[in-house]
């Protein structure tokens, strides 16, 4: 069964390497259809792709850089973005430039049809699906689904606990978790908080009397809210000089099931901030239905319903 893999995943496999260290081996890509994947070292002026193989050059025509360009639904710069990043295509023949040299004719686009065909078009909502971060924006965190085919994580479903941006939580080529929140025909959006743990599953790696690190997310003139880990955060009271993203150290005052609440107590506050991006999940394959946040005690409801 063919494995999709955010793109960049393949380069460094022996297998890949074999399929790109010689004309003999790409022409056997052809035959075995085989999606394989070396660096883009130019995004020429007409936004053709050039690839190095060391003994001959490679190109991706405009065209063939990914699925949506020829319709305008994909902007130039996912090809521009990809010079000096291993990119993945299918061998479809070769050429002579020019100047008479050889060159092997490759086509990005392909790939991606065949990771849409046969992997993306099977997910459906709460599908638990491995992914990698390729960019971060204010509003969200881009990521690769496979193939180099494109979803975003929205900055609300990063985590429970509020941040100021997805760059609080992950770092561009991290290997990450998700799951699948929304499908509108090949459009996916995906979520990341449900597989952090509920409140309770959280709140039970702490306990009352402890004092531990937090990260002060949010200054309210009622209070200071305080991570205490991405799905969970607690209430101290105010004081001064205390900035957003900075760590602290808290003490736990009270854990309030019932309420879901954490009353806390800054015994700390240090001037700089060691963003933590690995993470414990709960969840990390599968599928899920329902994902209840709150407690039973609690009359609030957060829920996230996958089907």
């Amino acid at each position: 069964m063919t494995e999709f893999l955010p793109e960049g995943e393949l380069f460094c496999r022996e297998e890949n390497k074999l399929c790109i260290s010689s004309r003999e081996a790409l022409e056997e890509c052809i035959a075995t259809n085989r999606t394989v994947e070396a660096p883009c070292i130019v995004c020429d002026s007409r936004h053709n792709l050039i690839i190095d193989f060391g003994f001959m050059k490679g190109i991706i025509p405009r065209c063939e850089g990914a699925i949506g360009i020829e319709e305008g639904i994909t902007r130039d710069i996912a090809l521009i973005s990809r010079v000096n990043k291993p990119v993945c295509f299918k061998v479809t023949g070769f050429a002579e430039d020019s100047f008479g040299r050889d060159t092997v004719t490759l086509s990005r686009k392909a790939a991606q049809q065949e990771c849409m065909q046969n992997y993306v078009a099977s997910l459906i909502t709460g599908d638990v699906i491995n992914v990698k971060v390729t960019h971060l924006e204010q509003f969200g965190a881009f990521v690769d689904l496979g193939c180099g085919i494109p979803s975003l994580i929205p900055i609300d479903a990063v985590s429970v606990s509020r941040i100021s941006h997805p760059a609080d939580r992950f770092f561009i080529g991290q290997k990450i978790h998700a799951v699948v929140k929304i499908k509108e025909r090949d459009k996916i959006t995906l979520s990341h908080k449900e597989l952090l743990g509920t409140w309770a599953e959280n709140a039970e790696k702490f306990t009352v009397g402890e004092t531990v690190v937090g990260i002060i997310r949010s200054v309210e003139n009622y209070g200071i809210f305080v991570e205490l880990s991405p799905n969970l955060a607690g209430l101290a009271e105010l004081r001064d000089n205390v900035k957003i993203n900075q760590q602290a150290s808290v003490y736990i005052k009270a854990i309030i099931p019932e309420k879901m609440k954490i009353k806390l107590i800054i015994v700390d506050i240090c001037d700089y901030s060691c963003i933590n991006h690995t993470y414990d999940y709960f969840i990390n394959s599968g599928r899920m239905n329902r994902w209840i946040y709150s407690t039973p005690e609690s009359e609030k409801l957060i829920v996230s319903d996958f089907t």
